[in-house]
């Protein structure tokens, strides 16, 4: 039960996630378009669609893994085997996140980063590879006796 709970949770939390991430770009796009801002010489209109569609990319990528969890804790099954590495590549993405949000952001920004990651540490263990012998309990018949 609390497996379930946790895959739900780390669902909502991603599309929560992923909507922050969207609109933090969106904020950086329009601030960059108003001011006409350049990075070395660079087109201002191509800083403005990068932001637009890095923030869109991601936010798509987070509500990928996060029907990914949702899925899991609705079926109350593993992910498949593209489930379980778009969910581990969202933990290390997370996990060096993490370090750089430390330095840059603050101790509140990595402790969010480190809730997210542990959330999907424990999604992913949990809900470990399926076929295990201890999973499957009464599935077959007892040995004959000899």
């Amino acid at each position: 039960m609390l497996r379930r709970s946790v895959a739900l949770v780390t669902a909502l939390v991603l599309f929560g996630e992923a909507v922050g991430i969207f609109a933090v770009n969106a904020v950086l796009a329009t601030v960059a378009e108003n001011q006409n801002m350049s990075l070395a010489g660079m087109d201002p209109k191509a800083m403005t669609t990068g932001t637009w569609v890095l923030g869109g990319v991601s936010a798509l990528l987070l509500i990928g893994c996060g029907l990914i969890a949702l899925l899991a804790g609705v079926r109350d099954r593993s992910p498949g085997r593209f489930g379980r590495i778009a969910l581990i590549g969202c933990v290390v993405v997370h996990g060096v996140l993490g370090a750089v949000t430390v330095g840059l952001v603050g101790w509140a920004a990595f402790a969010f980063m480190m809730v997210v990651l542990a959330l999907l540490v424990f999604t992913l263990i949990a809900y470990g590879p399926e076929g295990r012998g201890e999973d499957r309990v009464g599935d077959e018949a007892a040995p004959a006796a000899v």
